[in-house]
């Protein structure tokens, strides 16, 4: 069965899309076989950092039951053992898809034939968003040192964790607690999942018990993309244990990935980056964070360049 990542977050822009794609690569090197999906269904582009120019096939076919098998829409890249799934001919409308269309897709990513899937999801917090991170066994949240990207991705998580909550409360007969915390609220909006757990633990130790232990079973991996000189390089440490400290669920950080100009050129070259430029800080650390995804605990020291190019 496929190891299934998601990687998702708050804000457009952090490179969620760079950051998959480019741990796609590295995993694929490693001899594994690798499938990335883009389910930005709003403004896919993944297909655009492994160099793919116009996808005849992708996820539209497989909605419009044109194949009956998802790995069919599968197409290969220049990377041996990397395969992507687009969007990118999907209707307008996909962005809005219906719960069994949700259903179909995470049931067919599921049974694909790879060693890993890579979701690249889009920006914000809708249901699908959110249910597709969800349906993963690592969700993975990519953000930048800028305050507003720090803001939305908790923000994020917030949500994750509200539709977790609201899936556990659901099945274990817990709403009652839900309204109840709306009900006190001044519009009855439930503004933090964080006011249920703690109605739950002070009112119902038994049941608190179960929901620690189900949310217990939710992880965030983060990843500090666009990391330059100036910002503290134990910042994203320092994250991690502030959500671990304030949710029952678990969190780690995998790593800084250096800010490098060379990017954008890949990304206008339509070129991988970590092919293009695989001796410089960044693709070090693409490949550490790959690594450690894959538990793979060697870690590689970051090759000297002028920082005035990263």
């Amino acid at each position: 069965m496929a190891r299934i990542y998601a990687f998702g977050g708050g804000k457009g822009g952090s490179g969620k899309s760079f950051v998959s794609a480019n741990l796609g690569v590295m995993l694929a090197k490693q001899g594994k076989k690798v499938v990335l999906i883009d389910l930005d269904l709003g403004a896919p582009n993944l297909h655009t950092m492994v160099g793919l120019n116009d996808p005849k096939k992708g996820l539209n076919t497989f909605l419009n039951k044109s194949v009956k098998d998802l790995s069919l829409t599968a197409l290969p890249t220049e990377i041996p053992n990397l395969y992507v799934i687009t969007s990118t001919r999907c209707s307008l409308e996909v962005g809005n898809l219906f719960y069994a269309q949700k259903l179909k897709i995470i049931r067919a990513i599921w049974q694909l034939p790879a060693d890993y899937v890579l979701l690249d999801l889009g920006a914000g917090t809708t249901y699908n968003i959110l249910d597709f991170f969800l349906a993963s066994h690592q969700g993975l949240s990519v953000f930048t040192p800028e305050p507003t990207s720090i803001q939305n991705t908790v923000q994020f998580i917030k949500a994750v964790y509200l539709r977790k909550l609201k899936h556990i409360l659901k099945q274990h007969a817990f709403s009652t607690i839900a309204k109840e915390v709306a009900y006190e609220s001044d519009d009855g909006v439930v503004r933090s999942p964080l006011d249920i757990v703690d109605r739950v633990m002070r009112n119902d130790p038994s049941r608190a018990k179960l929901l620690r232990e189900e949310l217990h079973r939710l992880k965030f991996k983060l990843i500090l993309n666009q990391y330059r000189r100036h910002i503290d390089e134990t910042f994203g440490n320092k994250i991690e244990k502030i959500c671990n400290r304030h949710f029952y669920a678990q969190f780690q950080f995998l790593g800084n990935i250096a800010y490098n100009d060379r990017v954008y050129e890949s990304i206008m070259a339509r070129k991988i980056f970590v092919a293009k430029y695989p001796y410089t800080p960044t693709s070090t650390d693409l490949k550490n964070v790959a690594n450690d995804m894959v538990g793979n605990k060697v870690q590689e020291s970051t090759p000297k360049e002028k920082h005035a190019q990263i």
